[in-house]
């Protein structure tokens, strides 16, 4: 094998994860992985159950699994992953669903870009590769919402090519490992990170198993908090172990403030249903349902009136409902939501094209947000709408 360990090393990398020779490093680091991964790793995921009886991994499975992945743990992706496929059995068949179906199926897991990537790159896939799956990275990242690490771990586990990884978990493993100070996100050390995940990699053959292994030593062993030091294959030569520096690195996020934004929902409410927009495609809840959304200035009693009036509504009685907050990535959202009695709608046809008449008793398969979906649970046992 081959290493290609860069000429001027992270200053970070510390001690006793130094070797005077890089590629044996790269070996030793690489064969207690696979070993271990082997032994003690996971192999009962439902994405890991399709493998065919040589043992190689359903690039369809394997790529949906990746996508609900990212920002979003095991435990809560595996009834997605089943029940998404259950609907979509494979790519021709996500290929042909309606985006609002593939939303529907998504609701909860958040982050819904993804989703609507997801649903492109089939369309994509079918399109441009007749069905089939391409066998390179490179291939890979070119379809929508496909990055390199995540390209990299379909192309690894599908097709064995020797591509790193460098996922939160990953990251969290190499930072301890090797002692990088700084936080991960910042584009010098990640540059220093991605160097080194590519210096470690084994023989085709292996990768399966390593970059299964890496992920389950981040998931299980080498955790946030209370890492099981003891039982790691690696912490004969982990810095951070040797060091007691685990609670430490990886280095955080530098703080930041988090604004808060607040807004106020409009509920549209007749004969005990509410009345729910269809989201842009792209933005906050790009391609939900969601209730009509107000600035906070804009939500004086005046101008809610002469807002529900612009969809030739006549409104009657009003009324609050408790306000809720929800915390997306980068603000918290304070949401006050209102309630208004519809007493003569447009017709159908009107307002069809901009979003629908949803009963808050039978929210199943619709593609709706979260903390819009707890609301309706919330909505259905109020008398308002009893």
């Amino acid at each position: 094998m081959n290493f290609q360990w860069p000429i001027s090393e992270p200053d970070a990398l510390q001690g006793a994860a130094k070797t005077s020779d890089p590629a044996q490093r790269g070996n030793d680091f690489a064969h207690r992985v696979v070993t271990w991964q082997l032994r003690a790793g996971r192999h009962d995921l439902p994405w890991q159950a399709s493998a065919n009886r040589d043992g190689v991994a359903n690039p369809y499975h394997v790529w949906l699994s990746e996508i609900m992945l990212q920002q979003t743990q095991v435990a809560t992706v595996v009834a997605y992953f089943q029940r998404f496929l259950e609907h979509f059995a494979n790519v021709q068949a996500l290929a042909k669903a309606e985006q609002s179906e593939v939303l529907a199926q998504w609701s909860g897991l958040g982050y819904y870009a993804r989703a609507r990537n997801l649903h492109r790159a089939a369309q994509q896939l079918v399109h441009d590769y007749g069905a089939a799956f391409p066998t390179t990275q490179a291939a890979w990242q070119a379809l929508p919402g496909v990055g390199r690490s995540t390209a990299a771990a379909i192309t690894s586990f599908c097709f064995g090519e020797r591509a790193a990884i460098l996922d939160g978990n990953v990251k969290r493993v190499l930072t301890r490992h090797f002692g990088v100070q700084g936080f991960p996100g910042e584009k010098k050390i990640e540059t220093q990170l991605w160097q080194l995940a590519e210096s470690l990699l084994p023989s085709a053959n292996e990768m399966p198993a390593y970059t299964q292994g890496l992920m389950d030593l981040g998931a299980t062993l080498c955790r946030r908090s209370k890492p099981l030091c003891g039982e790691c294959p690696l912490r004969a030569t982990c810095v951070a172990h040797r060091d007691g520096l685990t609670a430490q690195l990886p280095s955080p996020r530098p703080r930041m403030a988090t604004p808060t934004r607040s807004a106020t929902l409009l509920l549209p409410w007749q004969n005990g249903k509410v009345w729910l927009q269809r989201r842009p495609p792209n933005g906050l809840w790009g391609g939900l349902l969601a209730p009509l959304q107000l600035d906070a200035e804009d939500a004086q009693d005046a101008k809610i009136q002469a807002f529900l009036l612009r969809h030739h509504w006549q409104i009657g009685r009003q009324y609050a409902l408790p306000s809720f907050r929800h915390a997306f990535t980068h603000f918290t959202l304070l949401a006050k939501v209102r309630v208004c009695e519809v007493l003569k709608p447009a017709p159908d046809a009107e307002n069809a094209a901009l979003g629908e008449w949803v009963d808050p008793y039978h929210l199943h398969n619709l593609p709706l947000p979260t903390p819009i979906r707890r609301m309706l649970h919330g909505l259905s046992r109020s008398v308002h709408c009893g």
